[in-house]
């Protein structure tokens, strides 16, 4: 019996089509089902590597307590106590040995540790560094060391050997260490180990994942050691979905299909409304209709942001988690986790990547320092960056100056560094460089805007990927460049950022005898603060050059692309005193070249550019600032009061202190003097450091521009002086000048001063501390 037709459109006929729908419908069912499984199934595969993880940090750093304390123990027993009353160095090894059941040896060194210094390479720097601590913590401390060619464990504590400091070593197998990972469970397909600085002591699982395995690091107290782990690369969802909304489509597939096939014989579908027309559900129901009756997320997540060419940010981030402050005057930096996170990273990477593109721009270099948070920004950056549609060549952990080398090596133009540069651990930030411009200032607050207004380029297919080593290009590049007429000891100090990787090797392909220290990248810098600028951190520095007798020690900040320099006698050589003998190496053979120097260095570097035949500027503080003023005015040199040094002569004119430094070799090596002797011959001043005064969040400018208003004053005190405003107040007097500007990254005034003698410099701060007083807050502590 045949049927009416209804609102005149004959019924579609299912027939045959019907079952293939529903078995394509169960297909991709079955995917959507299995990427939610096999998201479900990772993020196990994380909790478990994470709650092993955490067990290991706890027991390690348990067997470790446990085994100082022992030997403290061991210490107090009356054979080795008589030993040590008796100065028995021999006795007391012996009697260690023999009540500590487990050491492979033990040994007493004096406390000068004359013999470990006579020959420090041989004696292993690990050790040596393990004896230090002990002396200077002054109780029983655990690391592990270099020792009979393998990796032990070394413990030392400080005694006194018949009334004599001495320090007690022993070595132990790695067994302790090694067997709490026995017990742990964790995933096969996920990587685990222990390592200390850039040394991986053991390895768990999945090796090849190791490089990037301090993503998820965990401190082990403050022994030094941290348990390193690195799940596999998450795979996507089928369209980019995550796990509930895969299960969710997945279920909504299987619904339709059952309608299909069932839906006709058994179930009364709901009346559909075609054109506002009732319809008969005995006439069956399209793949199109079905779908429409449950509208998949899939579209919606697909069509955002896909279509027009200027994209969106994705749908899971939000641009209200980009904080402004973040964006700063030279780069970009902040906390991570509450300013920075990898979707922060997403965001900026594809930020940058939308300006790229309006300039024709593709392929960018990426890379970053040794900070534990660096592998999640760069992988959050890289997507950003790929989304945008950028060709990402990623060159991994490197200093900020080889970063900077890649993208001229490898012929892109741009790079962005990962680096929170001479910040605090908890700090990260990006320095960026497009087209051969570093941005700064508006160019970078325009990230922001792009990223708050929406303007975010989406590419129809992501960016390409892939990983580059340079680092061998980079010192190959310098030593064919750069060869020492003769040997000098050095001492090289990185703070354990990433410098150490690179600086010890490098001073060594030129003809230096390097001796490290803290050269092992540590992202929570141990040791001391990783800023060359802040004397303090130089301490270290100054002892290591006095014991070794070494020609210098040169220090690098935590992303290598700043300098300091310490003398044999102990000295300081500050920034700008090594900048007056860059420019006379650079004007002997560049005549009438321009210098560019910052507003905070020493008056005398003027004159003495002129008098070595070249035409000095000062400019503005700032790395980004002063490279853009350098393309602006063709200089071959430029440097800065904080250590950033910019040789455009045989060199790119980026900063970089490593090869700075090894400038200053070439240069020193090239004089029969010794440095210290270099160095005195320069001009010098009465000078103070940098001081900070401490203002109110966002006043600093406004503060200063008080201060230069208050100085063109007609009855100012400063009308002698010959003021300068190009970032700040400088005053210059016949005798000495002073210095205060704003910060452009922290609430604080920079001051500096400098004069012939005592006397005029206290005249000087006290012309200053007056105008201050008079336009700052009631209260404000001037501490100069």
């Amino acid at each position: 019996m045949s049927q009416g037709n209804h609102g005149g459109r004959p019924r579609p006929a299912l027939g045959r089509s019907t079952p293939l729908l529903a078995a394509l419908l169960v297909l991709l069912a079955g995917w959507f089902g299995w990427g939610a499984f096999e998201q479900w199934r990772q993020a196990g595969t994380g909790a478990r590597l994470e709650q092993a993880r955490d067990q290991a940090v706890e027991e390690l750093h348990k067997t470790l307590a446990g085994q100082t304390a022992q030997f403290a123990r061991q210490l107090e027993l009356e054979p080795v106590k008589a030993a040590l009353a008796n100065g028995d160095a021999a006795a007391v090894a012996s009697a260690v040995r023999e009540k500590w059941g487990g050491v492979d040896d033990a040994q007493v060194f004096d406390g000068a540790l004359s013999d470990a210094y006579a020959d420090p390479a041989a004696f292993g720097y690990s050790r040596l560094a393990l004896l230090e601590l002990a002396m200077s913590e002054g109780k029983p401390v655990a690391r592990v060391v270099r020792d009979g060619n393998a990796p032990r464990l070394g413990l030392a504590a400080p005694v006194r050997l018949q009334e004599r400091p001495a320090l007690v070593y022993v070595r132990q197998p790695l067994n302790p260490l090694t067997t709490v990972f026995d017990a742990l469970d964790s995933p096969d397909s996920a990587f685990l180990g222990l390592r200390q600085g850039g040394f991986t002591i053991m390895r768990r699982g999945n090796t090849a994942l190791g490089s990037g395995a301090d993503a998820l690091a965990r401190p082990v107290a403050d022994t030094g050691l941290r348990v390193v782990a690195e799940m596999p690369d998450m795979s996507e969802g089928p369209l980019g979905l995550g796990a509930l909304a895969c299960a969710t489509v997945a279920l909504l597939m299987l619904a339709t299909a059952v309608l299909l096939l069932v839906g006709r014989k058994r179930l009364r579908l709901p009346v559909l409304r075609r054109g506002g027309e009732p319809v008969d559900a005995d006439n069956g129901v399209t793949l199109s209709e079905a779908l429409a009756q449950e509208p998949l997320p899939v579209v919606a997540a697909r069509a955002r942001g896909a279509g027009d060419g200027e994209g969106e940010p994705a749908p899971e981030m939000d641009i209200g988690t980009v904080p402004a402050g973040i964006f700063r005057a030279y780069d970009i930096r902040g906390v991570v986790g509450s300013e920075l996170t990898p979707a922060v990273a997403t965001l900026i990477g594809q930020a940058i990547g939308t300006q790229m593109q309006a300039q024709g721009l593709r392929e960018v270099v990426v890379g970053r320092d040794g900070r534990l948070s660096g592998p999640e920004l760069v992988a959050g950056l890289v997507e950003g960056l790929r989304r945008a549609g950028c060709d990402v060549i990623d060159i991994g952990m490197a200093p900020t100056p080889v970063v900077y080398f890649a993208a001229y090596h490898l012929r892109a133009g741009s790079c962005v560094a990962v680096t929170g540069s001479h910040n605090p651990p908890d700090y990260n930030g990006f320095k960026i460089v497009i087209g051969g411009e570093t941005l700064s200032g508006e160019a970078i607050t325009d990230l922001h805007r792009c990223i708050v207004e929406g303007r975010l380029q989406r590419a129809d297919a992501p960016g390409g990927l892939q990983q580059r080593e340079v680092i061998a290009d980079y010192m190959q590049r310098i030593a064919d460049d750069v060869q020492l007429d003769r040997p000098l000891k050095v001492v090289a100090d990185a703070g354990n950022g990433v410098a150490g990787a690179v600086a010890p090797q490098l001073l060594e392909a030129i003809g230096a005898e390097v001796i490290p220290l803290y050269c092992e990248v540590d992202g929570q810098f141990p040791n001391h603060h990783p800023d060359p600028s802040e004397p303090h951190n130089l301490e270290d520095l100054v002892q290591m050059v006095r014991r070794f007798d070494a020609d210098l020690g040169v220090a690098f900040d935590g992303d290598g692309d700043r300098l300091g320099v310490v003398t044999r006698d102990g000295r300081i050589v500050f920034a700008d005193r090594l900048l007056m003998l860059f420019a006379a190496d650079v004007l002997a053979r560049n005549p009438g070249a321009m210098v560019i120097y910052d507003v905070k260095c020493t008056g005398r570097l003027a004159d003495y550019i002129l008098r070595n035949g070249g035409s000095p500027m000062m400019w503005k503080t700032g790395h980004s600032l002063i490279k853009a003023r350098m393309r602006e005015t063709d200089a071959e040199l430029a440097g800065e009061m904080s250590g950033h040094f910019f040789f455009k002569e045989r060199w790119y004119g980026f900063d970089d202190g490593l090869y700075a430094a090894a400038r200053l070799l070439e240069i020193l090596a090239q004089r029969e003097e010794d440095p210290s002797e270099v160095f005195d011959e320069l001009p010098d001043a009465v000078s103070t450091p940098e001081l900070k005064v401490a203002v109110a969040e966002g006043t600093q400018h406004a503060q200063v521009a008080l201060v230069v208003a208050a100085a063109q004053a007609e009855d100012s005190p400063f009308a002698a002086a010959r003021i300068s405003t190009i970032d700040g107040l400088r005053a210059d007097f016949s005798d000495g000048w002073g210095l205060v500007r704003a910060s452009n990254t922290t609430p604080v005034l920079v001051l500096r001063f400098e004069a012939d003698d005592a006397d005029a410099l206290e005249r000087i701060k006290g012309l200053f501390r007056e105008q201050l007083q008079r336009v700052l807050p009631a209260g404000t502590e001037l501490n100069f």
